[in-house]
């Protein structure tokens, strides 16, 4: 165990961002020449990598998904092997992923399953957004998983815990950026300006309040601005204003009809204040719905382990991953890491005891699902 916690701690110190994954991925491509490859294909795709080893009886094809980037967070934590990337950090658990994915894969390749296994170590699930090019790749395309998992740490969770439920787990999400573009000036004469911080507020204020009226009560939609910049000093109205957010909606269809409102909420704030705006909306996840028998039989493995099996709520989290599974049949799980920091805080230090219990999990999903 010692092996893959000192693993967890060597990733952990090379946090890197989506496509810049480059020590990361040479990391894991050093640690798979140690181990016997005879039944294995190593296949790199940018900062990614996939790795098929050939089953026993390989009448179908299992696929395992592991995230490898971090996020662009300043670590705030007194660990000896804190993050040697200024401003990086694994704040969302991916050390712990690529830990547990590899001490599943070296199991299976050491002592092949039944099954065929396709291990995909996936980068930019962050942003701007791994999944869905890597699954419209060639590789993918020639081994057609049968049934494709994952997992994500969950720090409210017990160490010995995974967590699931049938459908729907994680919401469909969306980046929001929105620049404002108007008149600078004085602050002494603001008749002469068109001031972009009354602009962005006055549109933070309109689409919160729009939302509650556009989407269906029975549905849920959440528009959350995070960030925003405005102004140079005191005393001079902002020419400029961006503002930087986020879009979480359960229904696919609610995507599109929130996109819409802002868009029409921009057109008024362009009259009113008389500015320009321009909309991006960057990354968008497709939500995470889970197969309903697969999460049936992931459930009646692991109750015959040493886990706690508990039903998970729906989360309005964003995870690429649901596009893996808009196109082949399979589930996420959350493993259970007991942190008192949650996920994306620059203080979060999950348990490590829970590596084990994720190998175990995964492990014995693969060989028996």
């Amino acid at each position: 165990m010692d092996n893959w916690i000192n693993i967890r701690r060597d990733l952990h110190r090379i946090p890197e961002l989506g496509f810049e994954e480059y020590k990361t991925q040479a990391y894991i491509l050093e640690y798979l020449q140690t181990l016997p490859l005879e039944r294995v294909t190593i296949e790199k795709w940018y900062t990614g990598i996939f790795v098929y080893v050939e089953g026993n009886v390989g009448e179908r094809t299992l696929a395992y998904r592991t995230d490898i980037d971090g996020l662009p967070i300043k670590e705030n934590t007194q660990l000896d092997f804190k993050s040697e990337h200024d401003g990086r950090m694994h704040a969302c658990g991916h050390d712990f992923h690529m830990t547990i994915a590899l001490g599943a894969l070296t199991s299976i390749v050491e002592n092949p399953a039944d099954d065929n296994v396709l291990f995909i170590f996936q980068p930019a699930e962050e942003g701007p957004g791994g999944a869905k090019p890597m699954m419209e790749t060639e590789t993918m395309n020639k081994y057609k998983p049968d049934m494709i998992f994952a997992l994500h740490i969950d720090p409210r969770l017990p160490v010995g815990t995974v967590s699931s439920k049938p459908g729907l787990l994680f919401a469909n999400t969306s980046e929001l950026f929105i620049d404002f573009h108007g008149k600078g000036g004085h602050a002494a004469y603001p008749h002469e300006t068109k001031d972009m911080i009354m602009a962005a507020s006055a549109f933070n204020l309109q689409v919160q309040q729009g939302v509650s009226r556009v989407v269906d009560p029975l549905d849920s939609a959440v528009v959350t601005i995070g960030k925003m910049e405005a102004g140079t000093v005191q005393n001079i109205i902002a020419e400029d204003a961006r503002v930087e957010g986020t879009i979480r909606t359960r229904e696919p269809d609610s995507m599109d009809i929130v996109k819409n409102h802002i868009e029409k909420t921009l057109k008024g704030i362009e009259v009113r204040y008389e500015c320009e705006t321009s909309v991006d909306y960057g990354a968008n996840y497709y939500m995470v719905d889970n197969d309903q028998q697969l999460v049936k039989r992931f459930k009646e493995i692991i109750q015959k382990r040493p886990i706690d099996y508990k039903v998970a709520p729906e989360a309005m989290t964003g995870e690429d991953f649901g596009y893996f599974l808009k196109e082949y049949p399979g589930f996420m799980f959350w493993l259970g890491v007991d942190s008192p920091y949650g996920l994306h805080h620059s203080s979060l230090s999950p348990n490590e005891e829970a590596i084990a219990v994720g190998i175990d999990a995964v492990e014995a999903t693969i060989r028996e699902i």
